[in-house]
């Protein structure tokens, strides 16, 4: 007799397993935060290369500015794209007074460069970003995408070690530690100094992803009776689809992805302390779901 015929004869799904499918789903509304959080900590603003202030101007150039507009000394010093927008990663490396409040779009004989003073970002979506954290931007603007492609790289390796793992040390082990791998080392990565250390961590952070997703969702199933586990894998994975409605209205809270980062990976630290203490074991053992056979698998997990 196999162990989900044991299920059915003692019961099927009960109480215990409602309460079971649901303390383990819910961390899902913040694992789609994990998967999407990209989109928001390395939030793409409207930029443009920075121009001298008005006092550098007035020491530097024989121009009276008082009477110039902000949009009119970025039209001095900014070229423009496509005939009207400003140019994001090129500046004049002389200022075209001549230009001002002329309807000339653009100057092709005039010499550009690069962003020599760096970059003046929009705040109306993004107060901050690892792209305005680092200027991943014009042609640093591939890193950006390659901070997600890291994590995903986490995702897969994790996959691997925590799968293994998890059959070797059991997996109630091996989520209690897939939980604090996550808090930890995603909390850690609002620290981050550089952008090298910031796609370290943002890596190992994957693979802990992977070890909480697995094991999960295996002693989910593994728990259920056979003819109730399409129903129920179903349902859980409404908590990842509200998930991502959570994270959309965390992240319009928190525009600076320091603290977007922390709010979605700290509440793992409860998740961690609830599982890990001993006594939750006596918690599952005095729910009464009828039989010796599951009191016995209720202390074994």
């Amino acid at each position: 007799m196999g162990f989900a015929d044991v299920l059915d004869q003692v019961g099927g799904f009960g109480r215990f397993q409602f309460i079971h499918v649901a303390l383990l789903s819910i961390p899902g509304l913040l694992m789609a935060s994990q998967n999407l959080l990209n989109n928001f900590t390395a939030g793409m603003p409207g930029h443009r290369c920075s121009v001298p202030n008005r006092t550098s101007l007035a020491l530097s150039h024989n121009v009276s500015l008082s009477e110039l507009s902000d949009a009119q000394i970025l039209q001095a010093f900014i070229p423009t794209a496509d005939g009207s927008r400003l140019s994001k990663c090129r500046r004049y490396t002389e200022a075209q007074w001549h230009l001002v409040g002329t309807n000339v779009s653009n100057v092709t004989e005039a010499d550009t460069e690069t962003c020599p003073d760096g970059w003046t970002y929009e705040k109306t979506e993004f107060l901050k970003t690892i792209v305005t954290e680092w200027d991943l931007v014009c042609a640093l603007g591939p890193l950006r995408r390659m901070s997600q492609t890291i994590y995903m790289g986490g995702v897969l390796a994790g996959a691997i070690i925590f799968g293994g793992l998890s059959d070797r040390f059991g997996r109630r082990a091996l989520l209690i530690w897939s939980h604090f791998q996550l808090a930890t080392l995603g909390t850690c990565t609002a620290l981050s100094p550089s952008y090298l250390a910031y796609c370290i961590l943002r890596f190992l952070t994957g693979m802990s992803v992977s070890g909480v997703i697995l094991n999960a969702f295996s002693l989910q199933m593994e728990w259920i009776p056979t003819k109730s586990r399409t129903v129920v894998g179903s349902i859980a994975s409404f908590f990842f689809t509200v998930g991502q409605v959570v994270l959309a209205g965390v992240a319009y809270s928190l525009r600076d992805w320091r603290q977007l980062q922390v709010a979605v990976c700290a509440p793992f630290y409860i998740f961690f302390i609830s599982r890990g203490r001993r006594d939750t074991e006596g918690f599952w053992g005095r729910i009464s779901v009828g039989g010796p056979v599951q009191h016995y698998c209720l202390h074994s997990l």
